[in-house]
């Protein structure tokens, strides 16, 4: 029990990581967003129970782990190993760091699917449509490209796959009724109506929630051969570590803490946790989540500076370049609330230099440079006021309030670029009272010592803010200012800093300014380019058979540009098919590809290629695909994508 506590409980979840791969960067913001309010609102007063993980059961994991002639466990034990070191990079302060294979968790899973099932909240039934073998995917009529697989354009054959499904439609009416009786529930707003418009006012199908088709799952202890599919399990551990138990004998962990405050999760599975989740939920009797916070993506683009292959970024790499707490600035200031943000090498490097060497490391070394200088490192509080001083004690006593009104929005972006304001607002108080000519006159010491000591107080309060979001460097100011965090509830008052304190006599240097070029240099040594190989001999030219003539009013129809890759990744139902976010001028398109068998999702990113862009939007393996990427095929059928031969700017006209 939290005896500092005062404003109750507050349970936190972020999604579970998948155990399909290392996390990259894109992984990575979620857990250090999370953090970000995990420890605000531990500040604040809050008892706060923080909890992550890894998602580890799935047809995925069982054939990556085949193809790598280990067990699946032995698989997922070693990417949840690295998920875990890198959250622990990244210093986040989970309380509880759940894995679905936990014996705990697949116990009560099992519990909750045959309590679903004895109430009739699940049935038995099959899996029908047409089927297609390479790509172990069901398919409907309509779905079908030219009569085949829209996802390879292989043959398809009739099928069936015996399995539980959940009914859906029961709950749907109760949970349109809560969404819009709950305006809070879904946020940002743009993902309540995505999903009220696309998903529940059509009307729900009922979800297959078992699977015969691969082992790697938790077994239906009542029906051997069949699995928990995906989401039931992954799903239920927000309830499962946490204590509850489906014959309700649940721990006093769960009482206290159910229902959970808030979810935060990436908005590609909202519908997952705005749908799936509370409807399970309501079958279970149980409170829903308050609140469900879709975030945007980060996406990786390229970055002038980088010549290398380095598009997919790691947290470690770039801690080991930047340090632990210019990335998680990096990654919490430059997110929007909504939209999708881009990080690379190159704006890593330009925000750490502007933001925190100069506004920040600067201000900090600066200050206790001069109370050195002029005062052999003692701060002293001599209430000589002048008119400049009340604006800067403005703004710094009122800092927490405006950094407070943001988080409680889960603006977390904003909430820091008010605690820079701060900063900045004493950088503009050292021009404005100008203490190096104070010093040169006797009279004004007693001046100058009250600027220093104002400028002290302002930064030991801005840093103390700054705890939730970089605690490292909090802690180092603090250590070099030999000064106490200021408590959350007296962050509106000024003077906290105790007179005759004596500074540091060695300030540290907290973010040196980086060259891009030096960057470079450590960037090609994590990715060195690999040796160009000799030029292949020449081929014979390919004929095609002649397609009809089109009229030139015909061509002038398409609309061909050039395009950016600025984020691509493989769809999870198809062997064939990658998924690239594009970049055409001012917007960007999400277009499907089949070539996945030829590209690496992290080749794609940064290469410039050309798109039909005007081509009807179409589903393939249920994915949105807004365009055409246009690519060349040689006699073996192996695809190479088409890309301007000098460097041309994204949305360039093709003509």
């Amino acid at each position: 029990m939290c005896t500092k506590c005062t404003k109750g409980k507050y349970y936190m979840t972020t999604a579970i990581a998948y155990t399909s791969g290392k996390p990259h960067i894109g992984n990575t913001y979620e857990i250090v967003l999370a953090d970000s309010i995990a420890r605000f609102k531990r500040q604040e007063g809050y008892d706060v129970y923080f909890q992550t993980g890894t998602d580890e059961h799935g047809q995925k994991i069982q054939i990556k782990a085949e193809e790598a002639g280990i067990t699946p466990k032995e698989y997922v034990d070693k990417v949840a190993g690295q998920v875990k070191e890198i959250w622990d990079l990244m210093n986040s302060s989970y309380d509880s760091f759940v894995r679905t294979t936990d014996k705990d968790h697949e116990e009560q899973v099992a519990k909750i699917f045959k309590r679903l099932y004895d109430q009739g909240d699940i049935y038995k039934s099959a899996y029908e449509g047409l089927y297609c073998t390479p790509c172990e995917s069901f398919w409907t009529e309509s779905q079908l490209v030219d009569g085949k697989c829209p996802d390879c354009g292989g043959e398809v054959q009739p099928a069936r796959e015996e399995a539980y499904f959940f009914k859906m439609s029961k709950y749907a009416d109760r949970l349109i009724e809560h969404i819009n009786t709950h305006p809070e529930f879904i946020q940002p707003v743009s993902r309540k109506n995505e999903m009220m418009n696309n998903f529940l006012l059509p009307g729900l199908q009922d979800l297959c929630v078992s699977r015969t088709s691969f082992s790697w799952g938790i077994p239906v202890d009542f029906d051997p051969g069949h699995v928990v599919y995906v989401w039931l399990d992954a799903l239920s551990n927000y309830i499962t570590k946490i204590g509850y138990d489906a014959a309700g004998n649940s721990s006093e962990l769960f009482k206290k803490n159910w229902p959970a405050e808030l979810h935060l999760i990436g908005k590609d599975i909202i519908r997952f946790h705005t749908i799936y989740w509370p409807i399970f939920l309501m079958a279970l009797d149980l409170p829903l989540p308050k609140q469900i916070f879709g975030h945007p993506w980060l996406l990786q683009g390229e970055g002038k500076m980088s010549k290398s292959k380095g598009n997919v970024l790691y947290a470690d790499e770039m801690t080991e370049i930047f340090g632990v707490d210019a990335v998680r600035y990096f990654l919490l200031h430059e997110m929007p609330f909504e939209n999708d943000g881009v990080i690379s090498w190159e704006l890593v490097t330009e925000r750490r230099n502007s933001d925190l060497a100069n506004t920040l490391g600067n201000l900090v070394n600066r200050t206790i440079s001069m109370s050195n200088k002029y005062f052999e490192g003692v701060v002293t509080n001599e209430n000589v006021a002048e008119d400049v001083d009340e604006e800067l004690k403005r703004v710094v006593t009122g800092a927490a309030a405006k950094v407070t009104a943001k988080m409680n929005e889960l603006r977390v972006a904003d909430a820091l670029t008010e605690i820079f304001n701060l900063f900045k607002r004493c950088n503009k108080y050292i021009d404005e009272t100008t203490p190096w000519i104070l010093a040169k006159e006797e009279a004004s010491k007693p001046r100058l010592a009250t600027v220093l000591y104002n400028l002290v107080e302002s930064i030991t309060i801005g840093a103390s803010l700054l705890k939730s979001f970089m605690p490292e460097t909090s802690e180092k100011i603090l250590s070099q200012l030999n000064a106490f965090e200021v408590p959350f509830e007296e962050l509106g008052s000024f003077g906290h800093y105790g007179s005759g304190t004596k500074v540091t006599s060695q300030p540290e240097i907290l973010f040196e300014r980086m060259k891009p070029e030096d960057v470079l240099a450590k960037v090609e040594e994590l990715y060195p380019e690999t040796q160009e190989s000799a030029p292949e001999p020449e081929e014979a030219g390919i004929d095609l058979e002649a397609k009809p003539e089109i009229e030139y009013d015909d061509f002038m129809k398409m609309q061909f540009q050039v395009g950016e890759i600025i984020a691509c990744e493989a769809v999870a139902k198809s062997k064939k098919l990658l998924c690239s976010q594009v970049r055409i001028g001012s917007q960007v398109k999400q277009i499907v590809s089949g070539i996945r068998k030829y590209y690496a999702p992290e080749e794609m990113v940064g290469k410039k290629v050309m798109v039909l862009v005007n081509l009807k939007p179409a589903k393939l393996a249920g994915v949105l695909s807004e365009g055409m990427l246009l690519c060349a095929e040689n006699e073996k059928g192996e695809l190479a994508l088409v890309v301007p031969e000098k460097n041309m700017p994204s949305g360039a006209e093709i003509c």
